[in-house]
This record gives structure tokens, C-alpha cells and sequence, in this order.
């Protein structure tokens, strides 16, 4: 048992705040002689030495904002008093990017998986059903509806079901814009993911966006396993429903009759996400995570950051960590889109975070950033990804994404990733198929009071009753043990239909 946690948290030397673990009374003793000059809810910050007005407010070791106004000690600072202006960030260059210190090969874990062939390895066996248009999605849901119920009658000791992932787009979009690659490259990716051992595509026949391109872009060629359909060449939604139940009954042998057989860490693709974040997610979950990623890397896995709006103001910690000067290159381009791109649509990257972000004791962006990058470790970076660009660099690399959850996570999945670890302090109750979700929780009271959602709780890292180091063990076992088939809890309640969402950019005309 550790020792009890203190009054307030500081957690870094150069601070002039700290972070309340529990509701804090007016009167507390806090550090330094410092006392609490009203109530604090808890995960919020508190002044530990005076911040003149217009003075830069620190936490972590870096600026998070600004004090609107003066602002005491033991004072409570958040949205009231502390406000975000451009920061001059230093940009520096591959100098924390020392190679990892790699486990020997005959110390490395193994995980069982489903060896696709060609280097890509499953955690799970679905069939999936990728509905190409919106106007396909309801015949796609009515198999997989079917399939649900058949499973539920006789199961099938192999395939983890069948699932439809619909949308609400495949028309009125110019497929040569920006968008209209996006949503390629998240078909061809999602059609091609290891978690599925057989793939239905079904569209209606009129639509923008035409399976035919797409099957030919990702080298798919139809098969036992592999089936495109048009419900307007079926002759209407019966006749397809009928036929794609004859082409899945004709997949489930082949698709079963795979099975699990041991693989090396570098078959994992781990997708690092978080929502619903608040002010323990970058003391607890998230950094419990980074220590999770640099295990599962230097063991030959690789793992994926996303999230651009979520890294804003934070880059520079990442780019000093870039592999090559390039790869910080690519990340400060991505950066420079995202400015432009929400200064284009009357918007700003601080409209991040979000009203729970907030209730939780996160006040800007800059903060918010600077805790989800601690998720991404400590190893070099290797890579940046546009989205759902196929990730094709072991280790740990980012993909740019938006900060919306599902949309981000679609875009992991599309480039591979075959499990996501998701921290959240809110409670975020998500599922992602194909890929697992582990649900991590920052806190042990939102923990405990939706514990049936959650798979882990890094509470105890704030409680006392635990390090950042043997939080991070346990959730590399746990990731290794879901890789395996363990199911987690949104996989126990079958949840994750219905968060299949590709970043839609550009006019719907």
C-alpha cells in the first residue's frame, strides 16, 4: 500500500497550480502554507503561488493558458479566470529520439491470434458487412440482424458474429476532393482489416460512390470470402437480403474454420484513445497507458496516436521525438491543415475541450493536449498518417485524425489497428468492431459508478494504491489477454454497430 494521497497534486516543480485528488473544502491545508480559499471539486486546479494578470498559468511543466485576472493562492482556476491565447512554441527536432531498448526475441511475449497471411494478424473473426451508401444501410442491417438471431439460437464456436457498418454518406461528394479519398481509403481499409475473415460489400447501383474503384484500388478480388452485391441488380431489398444470407452461409465454413494460433507482439496494432477526458486523465489512465505503449513497442508492436486537435500545444513534445526530421515535418503540416481548416469553417481548435471535458477540470485545449499525449509514451515517433492511411511503420506512430472519438477511432481501424485502449474520466461506453475496446477509467468514483462499462481502473494511481508503472503492467497484460480473445466489457454487451463513423470533409452537394 502506497502512501495516502496528498491535498493537492503537483505535478510538476515549475508549477503554480495543482490538481485537487477529492472534493476539496474552503480551509484545507494544501502545500507551502498554501490553504484553499473556497470549494474545489475534485480533478480541478488551485493556485499554489500567486499568477499576476496576463500570466502565463502552468501545469505539467508547461503553459496551459493564461490568468484572465490575478489570481491568489488556493484559489480555484478554471474557466473563470484562465483563458487561451497563442502560444510560441519551440519546435525542436529529433533530440529525444534515442532507439528503444528492445526485449530479446526469446523474452517476448505471445498472443494468440488469426494469421490472415502477409504479416497481418487478427484478435477477432468477424464477417463483416460494409454498407457503401446510406441508401444500402437498412438491407445491411437485416442481415446482420438474421445472423444475430442465428447466432443467439445455435452460436458458432469460432466466428465472434457478423456485423453491418453503415454510414450516413456514398453520395452527392466528389470522390477526387479530400473527402472522397478519405472515404476510400476507410473502405479499403476497413475491407481489409485483419479482424475480419470475410467481408460482404453492398451498395445500391446509383450512388456516388461505387464499390467497383474501390475493390480494384485495394487488390480485392471476389471470392469465398470476399462477395460484392447492388440491391438495384437483386431486383430490391428482399431478393438482396435473400442473396447476402446465401453468400455469408456459403463464408462461415471457410471463415471458421480458421483458428488461433500463437503470434509475436508485432501482429498488434493498438489504437491509443481517449474521451470524455477530465483532470485525472493525464495523471492517471493516460500516462498508465504511454507506459503500456512503450512495453508493447519495444516487444515489436505498434501503436497508434490520433487526435490532431487533441495534440494542439503539444506537438513540440512529439516533434522532439520524431525519428526523422521529416516525420516532425509531416506532423507541423497536419497541424498548419487543422488551422486552416477550422479558421475555413468559424471555428478554432480551443472549441476543444469539450462541456463534459470541462465539468471534469479541464479549461483549454493546451491542457487537454498536453495529458492526451502522454497516452503515445515515450518511445520516437516513426511515422504520421493521414487518415485511414494504411500504417505500415512498427513502433509508435500517429495518424491525424479529428478529435471526435468515433470518427478518430474509425480512422485507426481503417489503418490497421486490431484493438483500442480508450481512457476516459467521464465515462465514455463505446464499442469499436471489429477491434476490442478496453475501457480505462482515470478515476475510481466514476469507476465504481459504472463499473459494468469499464475494463480497468487507474483510480488507484490517484487513490495512492498503485504507480503510473504498475498501472501501465497491468494494462499490457490486459492487452495481450484481449488480443487473445478475453472480451471486454462492450464486447460483452455486443456493443459496436453502430461507431463506424468516417470523417466526412468537404461540401455534400
Amino acid at each position: 500500500m502506497l502512501a495516502e494521497m496528498p491535498a493537492v497534486l503537483v505535478l510538476n516543480p515549475k508549477d503554480n497550480v495543482g490538481v485537487v485528488p477529492a472534493n476539496l473544502d474552503a480551509g484545507r491545508a494544501l502545500v507551502n502554507g498554501v490553504v484553499a480559499a473556497e470549494r474545489i471539486p475534485r480533478g480541478h486546479k488551485v493556485a499554489i503561488s500567486p499568477i499576476a494578470v496576463g500570466a502565463p498559468v502552468l501545469k505539467y511543466g508547461q503553459i496551459i493558458g493564461y490568468a484572465t485576472r490575478a489570481i491568489r493562492p488556493g484559489e480555484h482556476v478554471h474557466l473563470q479566470n484562465l483563458a487561451i491565447h497563442d502560444v510560441a512554441l519551440k519546435h525542436e527536432f529529433c533530440v529525444d529520439n534515442a532507439p528503444p531498448d528492445m526485449v530479446p526475441e526469446a523474452e517476448r511475449h505471445t498472443f494468440e491470434g488469426y494469421d490472415r497471411g502477409g504479416g497481418r494478424i487478427g484478435t477477432r473473426n468477424y464477417i463483416g458487412i460494409l454498407s457503401t451508401v446510406n441508401c444500402s444501410a437498412t438491407v445491411s442491417r437485416y442481415v446482420a440482424e438474421h445472423y444475430a438471431r442465428k447466432f443467439r439460437e445455435a452460436g458458432h464456436d469460432n466466428i465472434d458474429g457478423v456485423v453491418a457498418l453503415t454510414y450516413g454518406g456514398g453520395c452527392a461528394l466528389n470522390l477526387k476532393s479530400e473527402g472522397g479519398r478519405i472515404l476510400t481509403r476507410t473502405f479499403k481499409g476497413y475491407a481489409r482489416n485483419p479482424n475480419f475473415g470475410g467481408i460482404l460489400m453492398i451498395g445500391l447501383g446509383c450512388e456516388t460512390f461505387q464499390y467497383g474503384p474501390l475493390v480494384e484500388e485495394a487488390g480485392l478480388e471476389e471470392g469465398k470470402t470476399f462477395r460484392t452485391m447492388m440491391i438495384q441488380n437483386q431486383g430490391g431489398t428482399r431478393k438482396t437480403i435473400e442473396a447476402a444470407c446465401e453468400m455469408i452461409d456459403d463464408m462461415l465454413p471457410d471463415v471458421g474454420r480458421i483458428r488461433r494460433t500463437p503470434q509475436p507482439l508485432s501482429g498488434i496494432r493498438l489504437a491509443l484513445e481517449c474521451g470524455g477526458s477530465d483532470g485525472y486523465s493525464g495523471i492517471s489512465a493516460n500516462p498508465a497507458l504511454g507506459i503500456a505503449s512503450d512495453m508493447l513497442v519495444k516487444e515489436g508492436a505498434t501503436t497508434v496516436l490520433s487526435e490532431t486537435p487533441e495534440i494542439y500545444g503539444a506537438e513540440h513534445l512529439l516533434t522532439r521525438r520524431a525519428a526523422r526530421p521529416e516525420v516532425a515535418e509531416k506532423l507541423l503540416a497536419r497541424i498548419d491543415w487543422w488551422r486552416e481548416y477550422t479558421a475555413k469553417n468559424d471555428a478554432e481548435l480551443n472549441n476543444n475541450p469539450s462541456h463534459g471535458n470541462k465539468a471534469g477540470g479541464l479549461t483549454t485545449i493546451l491542457e487537454k493536449s498536453l495529458g492526451a499525449v502522454a497516452k503515445g509514451g515515450s518511445m520516437p515517433l516513426n511515422a504520421v498518417y493521414e487518415y485511414a492511411e494504411e500504417v505500415e511503420e512498427a513502433g509508435f506512430v500517429f495518424m491525424d485524425t479529428p478529435g471526435y472519438d468515433p470518427a478518430a477511432v474509425t480512422g485507426q481501424i481503417a489503418g490497421g489497428c486490431n484493438l483500442v485502449a480508450f481512457t476516459t474520466g467521464r465515462g465514455s461506453v463505446s464499442g469499436y468492431k471489429p477491434a476490442p475496446c478496453i475501457k480505462i477509467a482515470t478515476n475510481t468514483p466514476m469507476y465504481e459508478h459504472i463499473k459494468e462499462d469499464m475494463d480497468i481502473n487507474c483510480g488507484t494511481i490517484v487513490d495512492g494504491t498503485e504507480t503510473i508503472e504498475e498501472a501501465g503492467r497491468r494494462i499490457f497484460d490486459f492487452v495481450i489477454e484481449t488480443a487473445s480473445g478475453r472480451k471486454t466489457a462492450s464486447e460483452a454487451f455486443d456493443y459496436g454497430d453502430n461507431e463506424f463513423v468516417p470523417w466526412q470533409v468537404g461540401a455534400v452537394t
